[in-house]
């Protein structure tokens, strides 16, 4: 893996060109959350808990940690790049001895990349060692932050994960478990934590189950994940959801659930379905391949016009592609073929390389489209620009007619629960009307899954404004939570600063 230090300079030798392409390429996309995993009580927790990494690897890629503990001490392995990079190596798994282990797969929506923020977070607290791994966003972590700063805390990291070890340390309670939802009564957002003492596995859910937190079991050993993809790579049985406002601890009594929280009509982020899970995983009871097959079939209904082939944009707009295909009976082609390999070394300072600009990621099947009206499938749409450079390709190869259809409504309005979105004035849709977003993608047609389709899509009747039934606050500005930190007079920096170093 390259060192940071090596990034940096890299970075300095492209020059602004390459990078503004290097932007163009990775800032156009919805970017990952993260992703946790625990397990108890089974003898191989470490190795167990990798292999769950690596099934979550889609929700982070810039890091990956595993803390697991052996009944004398807690053991932790945290590093930068992805999970196959350290802990597929047998003397790293040696070195994370214990029948239990948390672990986290990173991808950086508060705090930079550096090693200081790679979780899982550890402390030492009067009642032990405490692991924390977090999926989610604090809608108030830079206020607590602020205010515990102020109390004499220091803080090693700049992730918001860190509040919640100090709001677990400053309780007054006596029991560690009342200490712990002290703290989760303290915070606000989107949160799923699977967390480690000495003696428990503990997992909760925020009390709209914005993020989720799934229950299952392997040789009789509790396991706490983001996603059922997870379970099935290492062939453990999926139990059911964590529901939302749930606490859930495992130790060597069993299992013991807390309800802290008043009930709440649960509001699940509904880009767990349109990007971020895994296409093989069940969220809430729902397969999200056919969910994603149904936005395209719905979206056929929405927005058909006579063509020849459907093509998705891979990989995301592939399962909308073959429902739209499906219930259209539009013959589906790949027309796009994506490099999985390529990397930013590959990247260099020339107008040639600007000129091809996507082609580093995505090529051109010109058999499957040359002289033909295509529609292509996409999941959503952010900036544009990736869009466009691809309508352009699918021209070079020969498309006659070039139709854009997105399986998800315009992005309106920013995220503040762990999607990495531009602020609105980098959002393609709030900022252009229709027809001015389909001159700048150069497409013939441009059309968006429509807010009730998509609930139709989910077996809804539509979207009920009084009880959404899901969060689509990036569509609709309605958000499920307070946004303390946004609503704030004074300044709220998005980047906290922290003493740079090495890692």
């Amino acid at each position: 893996m390259r060192h940071p230090d090596q990034d940096a300079q890299l970075d300095l030798d492209l020059g602004p060109a390459a990078l503004e392409l290097q932007d163009d390429l990775e800032g156009d996309t919805l970017r990952e959350e993260c992703g946790v995993f625990g397990i108890y009580g089974h003898p191989d927790a470490a190795a167990i808990t990798a292999l769950g990494l690596h099934a979550l690897q889609h929700r982070g890629q810039e890091a990956a940690g595993i803390v697991s503990y052996d009944g004398n001490r807690f053991h932790s392995e945290r590093r930068l790049g992805l999970v196959g990079d350290t802990f597929s190596r047998r003397e790293v798994i040696d070195r994370l001895p214990g029948n239990v282990a948390v672990g986290h797969v990173r991808y950086s929506t508060t705090g930079a990349t550096i090693l200081r923020n790679v979780q899982p977070l550890f402390a030492e607290l009067n009642a032990g060692g405490l692991a924390v791994a977090h999926n989610g966003n604090l809608t108030n972590g830079l206020t607590l932050r602020r205010e515990l700063v102020k109390n004499g805390a220091m803080m090693q990291s700049t992730t918001d994960t860190e509040v919640i070890l100090h709001l677990v340390a400053q309780s007054k309670r006596n029991r560690f478990i009342e200490r712990y939802i002290d703290a989760l009564r303290a915070i606000e957002g989107a949160y799923a934590l699977v967390s480690l003492t000495n003696k428990k596995l503990v997992g909760a859910r925020d009390p709209r189950g914005i993020r989720p937190l799934v229950l299952g079991e392997l040789d009789g050993c509790p396991i706490l994940t983001s996603e059922t993809c997870a379970l099935d790579i290492i062939g453990a049985r999926f139990i059911r959801d964590i529901e939302p406002g749930e606490v859930i601890v495992f130790d060597e009594n069993g299992q013991d659930v807390h309800k802290p929280f008043p009930p709440m009509a649960p509001r699940p982020c509904i880009f767990e379905y349109i990007y971020f899970s895994r296409p093989d995983s069940v969220v809430h009871g729902r397969s999200v391949y056919e969910v994603r097959k149904a936005f395209g079939a719905q979206l056929a209904r929405e927005s058909h016009v006579p063509v020849d082939v459907v093509v998705p944009v891979p990989d995301s707009g592939v399962p909308a592609a073959v429902g739209y295909s499906q219930h259209s009976g539009v013959p589906f082609e790949l027309g796009i073929i994506r490099n999985h390999y390529v990397g930013r070394t590959f990247i260099q300072p020339t107008q040639a390389i600007r000129e091809s600009g996507v082609r580093m990621k995505h090529s051109a099947n010109r058999a499957a489209i040359e002289g033909k009206r295509i529609i292509l499938i996409d999941d959503s749409l952010v900036r544009g620009t990736t869009s466009k450079k691809i309508v352009r390709m699918m021209r070079d190869a020969g498309a006659t007619e070039v139709h854009f259809r997105l399986a998800s409504p315009p992005i309106l309005y920013p995220d503040y629960y762990g999607i990495d979105l531009p602020d609105r004035g980098g959002l393609l849709a709030a900022t252009h009307s229709l027809e001015e977003m389909r001159e700048i993608i150069g497409a013939d047609s441009l059309a968006f899954l429509s807010i009730d389709g998509m609930y139709r899509a989910m077996g809804e009747p539509g979207r009920d404004p009084a009880n959404p039934k899901f969060s689509d606050h990036c569509f609709t500005g309605a958000y499920p939570t307070h946004l303390t930190d946004q609503t704030q007079t004074e300044p709220q920096p998005r980047q906290l600063s922290l003493l740079a170093e090495a890692s």
